[in-house]
């Protein structure tokens, strides 16, 4: 560690639970921790979430890094911030430089990277004569005409982030044209296909400074990635479409949760989960994602037994248990996986034997109910 670690580390916030899995955002150039504050929130509920700044952007320092930085060092200071907060392996997305040092800490570090996400970035950015030149223009005349036009290279007609267009106003001219050197040097092609980090690439599909042929670029050369292009989206979809930048990354970062929510809609109905995440605090979130991973992730999709089977038994336990409200759902749910109303009545019979009467004649009064209520005309329904 150096004897002035406060020059190593950048300026970043933390939110969301200590114990939750890590991950750590990184910024575009010109902006700083506030880029992320439409989406961090929501992703908070699952994960710890990490923002960080740039040198000479937000509340990092601007020589942390120096002229002629390159990519490298950038993606040096996200290991030493990893490292002061006791992260040993995080995700990671990041939107454009931020991106791209995402891409160098997979190349280079995988054993840091559980999983990557690339927004509005490259694996090259066009060569290093405009970014030279962008560099020696800001240390020569400072960042107030950059700024005036930031809103058109960011965003789309019409749409603007004051607030970030300030951060890019307020940025140190070193510390943005070392940035601008990095940039001119980072060109990662080749080093692509060595990339194993679970990764997904987002292109806004109206962005100028990184268009989607960019993206395609990324996706086709890093292995099993997969590509979402972001309607009526900029270089800067996360402040602009921020719903459908969380739901990409939350779907690509929760892994079995994603897969297990898929198995919990076919057995429960979509009535019943969209309830369920409509009503999901900061409080439950966790437990929900518990129950999406583990419940219906990892056990229901086991195929060693049947959903008929797993119906039986579940209704079983809830017999035993005295759940009679959870009992209710998965009568429903063991018809959608097959069992007839007669085959569910010689389940709650066993349970007479087995659980006792009472607990039998409670279950049988609730399937009673449950059939009432979906066909009352006596019919089987689907």
């Amino acid at each position: 560690m150096s004897s002035a670690p406060h020059r190593r580390i950048p300026h970043h916030t933390v939110e969301g639970p200590g114990t939750a899995p890590p991950l750590i955002l990184g910024p575009s150039l010109g902006t700083s921790t506030a880029l992320w504050d439409a989406v961090a929130p929501e992703l908070a509920t699952t994960h710890r979430v990490v923002r960080w700044d740039l040198p000479g952007h937000g509340g990092s320092p601007a020589d942390l890094i120096g002229p002629g930085a390159r990519v490298a060092e950038l993606a040096e200071l996200v290991l030493a911030l990893a490292d002061a907060l006791g992260i040993d392996r995080f995700a990671y997305a990041g939107v454009s430089l931020g991106g791209a040092v995402g891409l160098r800490l997979a190349a280079h570090d995988p054993e840091r990277v559980a999983s990557l996400a690339v927004i509005c970035s490259s694996a090259h950015f066009g060569g290093e004569r405009p970014w030279r030149e962008r560099a020696e223009r800001v240390r020569r005349e400072g960042l107030a005409t950059l700024a005036e036009s930031a809103p058109e290279r960011w965003f789309t007609p019409g749409f603007t982030v004051p607030g970030l267009v300030a951060d890019h106003r307020a940025a140190d001219p070193a510390g943005y044209a070392a940035c601008c050197d990095a940039l001119a040097a980072f060109d990662i092609r080749d080093r692509l296909p060595s990339i194993t980090a679970p990764t997904l690439v987002l292109a806004g599909r109206e962005d100028p400074a990184t268009p989607p042929a960019h993206a395609r670029e990324i996706a086709d050369g890093v292995p099993g990635a997969s590509l979402i292009e972001v309607a009526g989206a900029s270089h800067l979809a996360p402040a602009e479409r921020p719903d459908a930048v969380t739901a990409a990354l939350r779907a690509h970062f929760r892994g079995p949760a994603a897969r297990g929510t898929a198995v919990r809609r076919e057995v429960l109905g979509d009535a019943h989960v969209d309830r369920a995440q409509a009503n999901t605090t900061p409080l439950t979130a966790r437990f929900q994602d518990f129950i999406s991973r583990y419940a219906w992730g990892e056990i229901w999709t086991d195929p060693t037994l049947t959903r008929r089977e797993r119906s039986m038994v579940t209704l079983t336990a809830l017999v035993a248990h005295g759940h009679l409200d959870e009992l209710a759902l998965h009568v429903r749910a063991a018809r959608r996986n097959g069992l007839t109303p007669e085959e569910i009545g010689a389940v709650l019979l066993q349970t007479g034997v087995y659980c006792g009467v009472p607990a039998a004649n409670a279950a049988f009064a609730v399937a009673r109910r449950v059939f009432d209520e979906d066909d009352p005309d006596g019919g089987q329904t689907a």
